[in-house]
């Protein structure tokens, strides 16, 4: 019998921490741009529907990894929408009236809160897996 290790502390921290920041930079970014406020409403919920098809795609492909039945339709609907979020903010930010700097800071923002969000998942699910055995 193997025993099953769960993350450690550090980088449990590190995957709050980098959600955190780029969560908080690509808000902050909002906050601050000089953009309309739909441009902004669409950034916003660009951010959240990819953090939300991120984490739910996770959760999927760890459920079958795990043996729990996830219909086929829900995971690929899952990747449909992480790649929708990601190929919407790219035409988004290709058509923007932004400086080539403004752009790579909401691209790096979003695909590292995407990044930090999976891992968070990952962490909780882990530390509850462990605590439960």
């Amino acid at each position: 019998m193997s025993q099953r290790n769960g993350p450690s502390s550090a980088f449990v921290g590190a995957s709050w921490a980098a959600l955190f920041a780029g969560m908080l930079t690509y808000l902050i970014g909002l906050w601050n741009a000089t953009m309309a406020l739909n441009e902004k409403g669409y950034y916003l919920t660009l951010l959240m529907y990819g953090l939300f098809a991120a984490v739910s795609l996770q959760k999927t492909v760890r459920d079958r990894l795990e043996g729990t039945p996830v219909t086929g339709i829900y995971f690929g609907l899952c990747w449909l929408s992480l790649g929708s979020a990601i190929l919407l903010l790219t035409i988004g930010l290709w058509h923007a009236s932004l400086a080539s700097s403004e752009k790579g800071f909401y691209a790096m923002s979003f695909v590292l809160s995407l990044f930090a969000a999976v891992a968070v998942q990952k962490n909780v699910r882990d530390t509850l897996a462990q605590s439960s055995s």
